[in-house]
Parts: C-alpha cells; structure tokens; sequence
C-alpha cells in the first residue's frame, strides 16, 4: 500500500474514532452531568452547542468586575427568602400557617408587596376601605401580616407600588395603574404614612418594581431619570418616618429590547448611575430566573437572559464605585407548567425544579459573596386561578397546602447553617454562633460590632484557605483611646464611645485582648496583632475545604468588628474541557506520528547494510 494511502486510512479512522468517541461520551452520564454544571442544558447535544458558545464568550465574552472582598452591608441575614401574596388571603388564619411553614422551613424572609391602591383606597389620607359595605380600617390587613410575621420570626421587604385611581386625572390614560402617579408628593406621603407605621418592626423597603418594562411605567414610554426622581422623593421621606430603614432599589427586569416601552436592564441601570441615584438606595435589586437553563449555566452576555445576569449589574456597580452595597435577588426560579400550557418562561419538571434551587443557592453561596437573601418566586396563591397560566406553576406550595418537592428540598438545605465562604462579614452574620457575655455595638458603617468579654466563645465554620478576624481596640474610660497600660486594667467600656473614636490609633500589641483559639482541633493561646488602627488574627495557606473555627476571650475585651474569609478565585468552568482538549492533542500528536514511524522503519529495513572493515 502506498503512503498516501496509508495515510488517508489513518486519518479516515482517527476521524471516525474522534466522532464515535464523541458520540459515546455525550451518552455518559458524567459528560453530561458537566455540560449542564456549565452550560445549564440537560440536552446533551444543546449542551454540547452550549459549550462553543462559553468557549467563545471565554474567548471574547464580558470580564465583570466583581470586587468579592468588598465590605457588604446586608449579607449577612439569612439568604432564604419566599415571594408571598398574603394580602390576597381571604382567612387570617392562612396568613399564620403560611408564615409557620416559612419558618419551619428555616426560611427568613418573605418579599410581600403592600400595594398603594389597597391602603389609601378613595382619596389622598384615606385609610378607610369602603368597597365592600361599611368603612374598616385599610390598615387591619396588613397591621396582621407585619404582626404575625415578627411573631414568626419571617423578616418583610416591603414593596411600595401600584397607585390607586385617584392618583391619576385621567386613569384611564394611565392604563393598568401601573405607572408613577402625577403628583410624586402623593407617593412620598404613602411612602412615609407606610414606614412610620411599621418603624421598628420593617426596616427593608422596596420602591417600586420592574420601571424599565410596560406596564410598570405606565402607558408612557420609561424613564430612568423619572425613576431616579421618584426613588430620591420616596428614599428622603422613608428615611425622615424611620431611623434605620434599608431602601431597595426596584429591581429591573432582565431584556434585551432598546427602549420605548420596555429598556434593556444593563442600559437602564447605566441611565441610573448617570441621573446620580447612588445616595437614594443601599440595596441593589435584581432578577434571576434561570427560564430555560439551569443555574449551572456560565454564559455570560448581554443577549442572554439567564441565571448569571446579575453579574453584568455588579459590574456596572463596581465600575461607579459602588462596590460596598449589595445585591439582593428579589425575584428567581424555575417554571413547571403542564404540557397542555404554553411555556414562554422555560419548562423543566418539578423534581429538576427542586433540584435547580438548591443548586441556585448554592451557588450564591460558594461564588457571589455581594449577594445577600435571594427570594423564590414564589410560595403560594390563595386560589387556583392562575393555574390556567403557565407563571402559576413557580408555585411552591398548592393552594390547598401540598407542598412541592422544591418547599420540601428548600427547607432541607435552609435549616442547616452554613459555612462562612469567601468574602467580609459582620459580627452578625447569621452563621456565627456565640455563647456567654456578648453585647451589640451598634456604629455608623457598612456593618456593626459585637463585643465579648471574658469566657465569651465565638463558633463558625469556613470554607477557604485562611481568615482574617479584626478587632478594633476599645476606648479609654474617660472616653480617650486605649493604650497598653489602660488595657492591662480592663477598663469598663464608655458607652458613648464608638469604634468611630479610634479611628487613627495605631494599637499597642499589649493592649491585644488573650484569646484561646482552636482551629480544626489544634489549640493555642494568642493575642491579635496590631494592624495599622485594629488588631488582626490570621491564618493563611490552609488547606482549601472547609475548617472549625472557636474562639474564646480569655483575657481583656475583644471588639469584633470583622471576619473576612480568604480563598483563591474559582477555577475556570472549562478547565476539565481544557485539560480534556490537551490529553486529546497529545493522544493525536502519538497517532501522527505513527506512520512516521512506520515510513522510517520501512527504509532501514530496505537500505543495503553498511560493509565493514575486516
């Protein structure tokens, strides 16, 4: 046989070899199992597709900024949150056993919408509801859900939307009532009448919802400084009726359209920024329906709607320095409508909608360290009406109280209490547990204090390769700031004082309060170091997993100020593609080559043998 066709051969076998070996790796479960942890697809093949579309977005794609280790205010409650319809609950007593089986379920926070056309019904502070007979209270409805709820221990964001008729001159023209009322006066006294009330028992307020798309603007076309004005209005007069409340921004709806009606949400936001709306809000909204990929999915681009697109409004936070404030994750999930309904938001059945949340959370976990609570769409409706649609089957309870595999896998994961992960976090992190003689030191700044004295043990659990635990040094009794010769007395703690007042100081490493530290099991007696105006414990070059921390103050006082988790930059999702691509390179560099082989061996065989001497 000739060369070239020995050559042809071979190649005409690699060739069928590559496609065979493609075809049976694509049936191998855990081929599979990889493609949709990176592209979101269970379709083999759309997941093969899926990744040459992440290959070139790797390639060419957005590089957000992220700024992980940023101070976050806001993300250390509990991460589990339900959006609820309470307010549609004919019978009280349903408000309660919902609430029950958030907190059952280890959920903590219920997104509820108190909507202005409900409160101020008939006219301008008219808080009586006269539609059905004799005038009741319009605030009985949701003096009870703010009631049960702090007595279920179940956390509200509030939104505020939905104006009444007579915020309009013409409602008519006003379409839904979606849109922001003529008057914006009108919606800031709503807004204060609603925070003043619940002060004390509400803190998180949303302001409005979806302004970039129809008809949550209204029948005009949307306007982000429209927007920016009335969250300015209504941020100011929130503030002015409560101390310590926490705006939310409306959270935009993820498109791709380019304005008009509906704006695309990154072009939206960018709007924003430029109308000046930083000082008007401290939590960033966004959404995050993964619709028809899983929350696996890594591809990250303008033109996708998907779960990883609140990415692309970090990036645009960081880039006008607005790294320190969070993003909460105000609507998420995935549908399971029937096959006899149409499914504009995706299809996937409800043991791999279970599967999915839990994946999605876990995710925000291990990844996104600028995200606080994330919030399902949704727990319940009261009545089956909008089981004729396919949005009713985000549903995670029935409305006769049957629970869905994904309230049964959400309150599997949400009580239990997880490991701390990459990032900076306050000493009221949900996670940490403390035990003996603790006291709250509340400051100005993105996260408050926490003060033991001695026998005060601090537990939690972390995943990464080291931590960084910082303590601010306290202040004098007469108010001064510490030094090594006032420590070494363990003065009483001034109770005007504030970490504020230390600002400046360079600590003296005597003044260190003694702690007794065990970490995976190995014990020592230390005392933090000084760091320009703190102490700092450290421990770095850890073996990556997760670790036991305890800490007990043996001596002095330690003023807890922060934990920060260290850990690498997660390894490319194509990594195990690459490693694969380049034993597959090599594995064809040795077949090439051997018909070169074979070509050399042929000639010694054939050439003449070289005489000799005698």
């Amino acid at each position: 046989m000739r060369a070239s066709s020995r050559a042809l051969l071979i190649l005409a076998l690699l060739t069928a070899l590559l496609l065979g070996g493609g075809g049976l790796a694509l049936r191998q479960a855990g081929v599979r199992d990889w493609l949709a942890s990176v592209t979101g697809e269970e379709d083999a093949w759309e997941g093969l597709k899926g990744l040459g579309a992440l290959i070139q977005l790797s390639i060419s794609g957005p590089r957000p900024e992220l700024a992980p280790d940023a101070v976050t205010a806001h993300v250390d409650e509990n991460p589990y949150g339900v959006n609820t319809f309470l307010q549609l609950e004919p019978d009280p007593e349903n408000v309660r056993r919902s609430l029950a089986m958030m907190r059952d379920a280890g959920i903590g926070w219920a997104r509820q919408q108190f909507p202005w056309e409900d409160i101020e019904i008939h006219a301008r502070g008219d808080f009586e509801d006269r539609r059905n007979g004799p005038g009741i209270s319009a605030w009985d409805k949701y003096d009870r859900i703010v009631t049960l709820a702090w007595d279920h221990q179940v956390q509200l964001l509030v939104r505020l939307d939905d104006p009444p008729a007579w915020a309009y001159a013409d409602p008519e023209a006003a379409g839904a009532q979606k849109g922001p009322p003529d008057d914006l006066d009108a919606y800031g006294d709503f807004v204060a009448a609603v925070v003043g009330r619940y002060c004390g028992r509400v803190r998180y307020y949303q302001i409005w919802n979806e302004p970039n798309i129809y008809p949550e603007w209204g029948e005009a076309d949307v306007d982000p400084a429209g927007y920016a004005a009335l969250l300015k209005l209504a941020a100011a007069r929130a503030r002015a009726a409560c101390d310590d409340v926490v705006i939310v921004s409306a959270a935009l709806a993820p498109t791709t359209e380019p304005g008009g009606r509906n704006m695309h949400d990154l072009r939206y936001l960018e709007a924003l920024y430029a109308a000046g709306w930083q000082d008007d809000f401290d939590i960033l909204a966004a959404q995050a329906f993964g619709l028809w990929t899983g929350p696996g999915d890594q591809r990250l681009s303008e033109d996708r709607t998907n779960f990883v697109r609140p990415l692309l409004l970090r990036d645009i936070m960081v880039r006008n320095d607005d790294a320190r404030k969070p993003v909460w994750i105000s609507e998420f999930g995935w549908d399971s409508p029937p096959g006899g309904l149409d499914a504009p938001y995706g299809r996937v059945d409800e043991r791999r909608r279970a599967e999915y949340t839990r994946q999605a959370y876990q995710r925000i976990a291990a990844e996104w360290p600028w995200i606080g609570t994330s919030f399902l769409w949704f727990f319940r409706r009261p009545s089956y009406e909008w089981h004729t649609r396919p949005e009713g089957y985000f549903r995670i309870v029935e409305p006769d109280w049957r629970t869905t595999p994904t309230y049964t896998e959400l309150a599997g994961l949400a009580v239990q209490v997880p490991p701390l992960r990459r990032g900076r976090h306050g000493p009221g992190h949900f996670a940490l547990g403390y035990t003996g003689p603790w006291r709250d030191n509340p400051r100005e700044g993105p996260l408050e204090q926490r003060i033991g004295t001695e026998t005060a043990e601090l537990q939690l659990a972390f995943v990464g390769n080291g931590f960084e635990l910082a303590l601010l040094p306290p202040p004098a009794p007469q108010g001064g700031l510490a030094t090594a010769a006032d420590s070494e007395a363990a003065p009483a703690i001034d109770s005007a004082a504030t970490p504020a007042d230390a600002e400046g100081l360079q600590p003296q490493g005597s003044a260190a309060p003694e702690l007794f530290l065990v970490l995976d099991g190995a014990y020592e007696t230390v005392r933090p170091e000084a760091r320009g105006d703190r102490y700092v414990l450290s421990r770095a070059g850890l073996d990556a997993g997760e670790h036991v921390l305890i800490l007990r103050v043996d001596a002095g006082e330690a003023w807890l100020d922060e934990i920060r988790i260290l850990a690498d930059d997660p390894a490319s999702p194509l990594l195990p593609f690459w490693r694969a691509l380049a034993g597959l390179a090599l594995a064809l560099l040795l077949l090439a080559a051997l018909p070169i082989a074979w070509r050399l061996r042929a000639r010694r065989s054939r050439s003449p043998a070289t005489p000799t001497e005698p």
